[in-house]
């Protein structure tokens, strides 16, 4: 028996990408998952799943499902994947441009503190936040100044709260990936052809010749998740082909 089966998650972001693929494979484990996001209309019903329209970046909208999370019998596992992706050189960088990226970190910081008082209520829990190789190594192909505080902010929120929290019986850990085709880069390169064909350039890049999958990230998101990695809190963990222990 999985030891995710009657387990309760919340996925941020829960509807594309590494989220997306995260919460499949807790669904298919056993886990009763509640993914959040601006479109979950486009997952399809299933048993054990339970859909959150929630923009994270508006206060509001946060503070509602606030009340949602404190209203769970219980919550053992939070996934933080919500995330956007835009390229631009920090010389033309708006202040929509900026407020996009660091306005999800303010609803990542809330919901999760939402999420840790409920696990601390009830017997501990695990975090994994994902953050970016971009937090760690510029890449001048993809100037990413807001994007890298962004997802830096999320690598140090993770190594705070393995401190804060590990008291309470709970776990924090972060995956940082390199290239993954997920569909964050269909806006980037201009539709879903475009990108998958503007991706293959990206293959090389990686020591280990390809580009990451969402279901890459998805695996070692539930290890960390899960009893296998419970000596590890604090951790950011690369999963990115090699690309920081050298580039091709």
């Amino acid at each position: 028996m999985s030891q995710f089966n009657s387990k309760t998650a919340l996925v941020i972001g829960g509807t594309s990408g590494i989220g997306k693929a995260t919460q499949e494979e807790l669904l298919n484990q056993g886990a009763t998952v509640h993914i959040v996001g601006r479109s979950p209309e486009k997952i399809s019903d299933t048993s054990n799943l339970y859909k959150h329209q929630v923009d994270i970046t508006n206060r509001d909208e946060v503070s509602a499902f606030i009340s949602k999370i404190e209203a769970l019998d219980n919550l053992d596992f939070l996934v933080n994947a919500s995330g956007i992706f835009g390229p631009k050189p920090f010389l033309d960088h708006t202040v929509e441009d900026y407020d996009s990226y660091l306005d999800l970190n303010r609803g990542f910081f809330f919901l999760t503190q939402a999420a840790a008082m409920k696990m601390k209520s009830t017997g501990g829990g695990s975090i994994v936040n994902v953050g970016s190789m971009w937090a760690r190594q510029a890449v001048k192909a993809t100037p990413s100044t807001a994007y890298s505080m962004q997802k830096a902010g999320l690598h140090s929120l993770t190594q705070h709260l393995a401190m804060e929290l590990a008291e309470d019986n709970i776990r924090v850990n972060a995956v940082s990936p390199a290239v993954v085709d997920t569909p964050v880069y269909h806006g980037v390169f201009g539709g879903v052809k475009e990108a998958k064909e503007a991706l293959k350039g990206f293959n090389n890049f990686h020591p280990i010749g390809r580009n990451g999958t969402a279901k890459d990230i998805a695996n070692s998101i539930l290890h960390l998740l899960s009893d296998d990695s419970s000596w590890i809190t604090g951790s950011i963990l690369d999963i990115d082909g090699g690309v920081m222990a050298g580039r091709n």
